[in-house]
């Protein structure tokens, strides 16, 4: 199962420390332009060794496309491209050939498959999520130029949590901290347990929040089709993801009903919700107002403290993990988000068929 999407259809292929990663991006808008600038960016934003924060595992990740473009536009044939794996270090994972790695997919895939590439996690790696980002810059693109945005941001690392719902942050200062959270306070806070965790050899999870503005009603459609589930398994299909949740979410449960239903009003011209509790989705379908939801992410397994597993023939060992890993996912996982988001998003468009495309 390494494709995702209807219309828009991304494959994906390439292991963590193969040749090469890559993927084929079908069914993008011909005609659309394709600004690989923005392609860059996001690349860079989810690159390893950016900050002190990050695995020192140094890529370049620069996107090689090899079809489907001409003249900068998209001409409707498969967008396929190439990212090089160039700083491996495959002997950092010689002692991992026969030894099940806590919390890993080592095992499973082993058993699964009979056979497994132990070098980074092979294929597990979250590596395979810099194609997902290659292919969601495109999307992000062509969103923005029909006035949908999408904003990522770390709402919480370990217990620390931002303050503010996310209608009060200045979600434009994002990149400006290392952690990825626009709340300055309370990012500092979060890379200096970011830095300790590390320190120790350990590490930590929280919570990705995104917020997607302009998308208007109707898309999504019952009853296996809704928006929101489309989302949650783009999301849960991320390395180290372990729930999901949109509009008042879990946080909300304890509340009845009267205190968090969304009456509507007739306002600048339109029905719109008054309280937006829903997310901007109902019924599985976007009825226009801001989509909004988060993203857990789990403590990275790979860690340098010793711990107990067993060997494939069931011989008990004493594990210490070597090689180079991020002390928490989520910086780097924030672009992952984002180009996930778009690529629902957009595929949910051209199933509507209720948008124009610039050409």
């Amino acid at each position: 199962m390494n494709t995702t999407g209807r219309i828009l259809r991304l494959t994906t292929f390439g292991e963590s420390h193969g040749t090469a990663i890559g993927g084929v991006l079908d069914g993008f808008p011909a005609g659309s332009l394709v600004d690989k600038e923005r392609v860059s960016r996001e690349m860079n934003r989810r690159k390893p060794g950016q900050s002190a924060l990050t695995t020192e595992r140094k890529e370049s990740d620069e996107v090689e496309f090899i079809s489907g473009i001409f003249e900068g536009r998209a001409t409707g044939a498969p967008i396929a491209f190439l990212i090089h794996n160039k700083d491996k270090q495959s002997s950092d994972y010689d002692h991992l050939k026969n030894v099940f790695r806590p919390s890993h997919a080592d095992f499973t895939y082993q058993t699964k498959y009979g056979i497994r590439d132990h070098r980074g996690g092979g294929r597990s790696s979250a590596r395979e999520t810099a194609v997902r980002v290659a292919a969601g810059a495109l999307c992000l693109s062509l969103l923005e130029q029909n006035g949908i945005t999408i904003h990522g941001y770390v709402s919480q690392v370990g217990e620390i949590k931002c303050a503010l719902p996310y209608t009060a942050l200045n979600l434009s200062k994002t990149e400006e901290f290392a952690v990825r959270c626009p709340e300055e306070e309370t990012a500092l806070k979060m890379e200096q347990l970011i830095a300790q965790i590390k320190e120790e050899g350990d590490s930590i999870g929280g919570t990705i929040s995104c917020v997607i503005r302009g998308v208007p009603a109707g898309l999504g459609a019952p009853i296996y089709g809704k928006l929101h589930a489309d989302l949650a398994s783009a999301m849960m299909s991320i390395n180290a993801a372990k729930g999901f949740d949109y509009g008042s979410g879990f946080d909300h449960l304890h509340l009845p009903g009267s205190a968090q239903n969304d009456s509507f009003e007739h306002a600048a011209g339109r029905i719109k919700s008054t309280q937006n509790y829903s997310g901007g989705i109902q019924g599985g379908i976007s009825n226009g107002e801001d989509i909004y939801f988060r993203v857990a992410f789990k403590p990275v397994a790979t860690i340098k403290k010793t711990q107990q597993t067993t060997d494939i023939g069931g011989v008990p060992r004493e594990l210490q993990a070597t090689g180079r890993h991020d002390p928490c996912v989520l910086p780097r996982a924030v672009p992952i988000v984002d180009a996930m988001s778009a690529l629902v998003i957009l595929d949910h468009l051209l199933l509507s068929k209720t948008i124009t495309f610039p050409s």
